[in-house]
């Protein structure tokens, strides 16, 4: 990755008594796919307003290439922004929509045809031209709402839920087109999720937010897999998050039992938050796996069945391919390195929180 093209300095904004974001510092790069994940009134969107210029932080200063632009009008910044209400102009036609901004441009004619064209083929819409906005599915709006805001050339895309009003398998498509759009086009994407799927899968840096603070920043795969604390655990993806106590390194009791693991320096006798991911529960016969449960609950998932598991007072939450029907006896077992080792919460926002939808 290039380098730094956005930075958010001690950025903080309240609306009333209500503080929206507290102190905040992130930094974007160039052409970089950087999703700002989280639950509803977390902040995201407020951080992606204020880069956009549609709200000015009560604190703080945006500098975008260098430069301060914490005061300048969104016309006046070098991004675009597509919003999850589409907004086309429904009066005009989807050439006159996407020709819009470079109107105002003053752009000459032979080079906006050339640039809604090009913009069309981009998205997959060749020969759209001449239809109007109401004729076009939610998918194909939001492909031209993209359309419009990239012909503008700016040097950041910003993203608010734009896949939100449609549904799963359009937005599974939307997906791959964002990704193959953005690694065309060669600019950078701030995009605002709640989907945690959405997220995972298009992203290469993902801040996970709550309450204003950022709890993490990381790739895909370091925020799945090494989550800093209960809330990102919990909220990227299902987990099993058990209360337990570090015995000493690499080993850590958990529900009266006596796990390997492979984390070191938290001490001795340390309590301790367990992350463990349902794939990761592996069911053995019992007696041959750490601690002994009982299947309670099954339900067939398509590619994997996800079973509860009470063992030791804990419901274990289990992903498999092999089905072991309820009532069934079964040994719980996990591999060292598929324990992780969290610090005990030091405050409420870094606690697992209810999923909002």
């Amino acid at each position: 990755m290039s380098n730094r093209l956005i930075n958010l300095e001690n950025i903080s904004k309240s609306y009333g008594s209500q503080m929206v974001l507290d102190d905040m510092n992130l930094y974007i790069r160039e052409n970089e796919f950087l999703t700002l994940l989280g639950p509803s009134g977390c902040g995201k969107t407020t951080t992606l307003r204020i880069i956009g210029g549609f709200e000015t932080p009560d604190k703080g200063r945006v500098i975008f290439d260098g430069a301060d632009i914490t005061n300048i009008p969104p016309h006046k910044r070098q991004l675009n922004t597509v919003f999850q209400k589409y907004a086309l102009f429904t009066h005009m036609n989807i050439a006159e929509n996407i020709a819009f901004g470079l109107k105002i441009k003053g752009k000459s004619k032979a080079y906006i045809d050339d640039k809604i064209k090009y913009a069309l083929k981009l998205v997959n819409l060749d020969g759209y031209e001449k239809r109007m906005p109401d004729s076009l599915s939610g998918g194909q709006q939001q492909r031209i709402a993209i359309a419009r805001a990239i012909v503008n050339e700016p040097k950041v895309l910003l993203l608010d839920e734009p896949l939100g009003a449609l549904d799963l398998k359009l937005r599974q498509d939307m997906q791959y087109e964002l990704i193959r759009l953005k690694n065309e086009l060669g600019i950078t994407f701030i995009y605002v999720t709640h989907d945690q799927e959405e997220a995972l899968t298009m992203s290469d840096t993902i801040v996970v937010m709550n309450q204003g603070y950022i709890q993490q920043i990381g790739t895909p795969e370091m925020i799945y897999n090494e989550p800093e604390n209960a809330f990102v655990a919990d909220f990227i993806g299902d987990s099993n998050i058990i209360a337990s106590t570090m015995i000493q390194d690499e080993l850590v009791e958990i529900l009266g039992a006596r796990f390997a693991c492979v984390d070191k320096g938290f001490g001795n006798n340390k309590p301790v938050d367990v992350v463990i991911r349902p794939e990761d529960v592996e069911l053995v016969r019992p007696g041959e796996g750490t601690i002994n449960g009982v299947v309670s609950h099954l339900i067939f998932k398509g590619v994997h069945y996800e079973m509860e598991v009470m063992a030791n007072g804990f419901e274990w939450l289990v992903h498999s391919t092999s089905l072991f029907p309820v009532g069934t006896e079964v040994g719980i077992k996990v591999d060292p390195f598929n324990i992780q080792i969290m610090n005990k919460p030091e405050s409420e926002d870094e606690e697992a929180a209810p999923i909002e939808e």
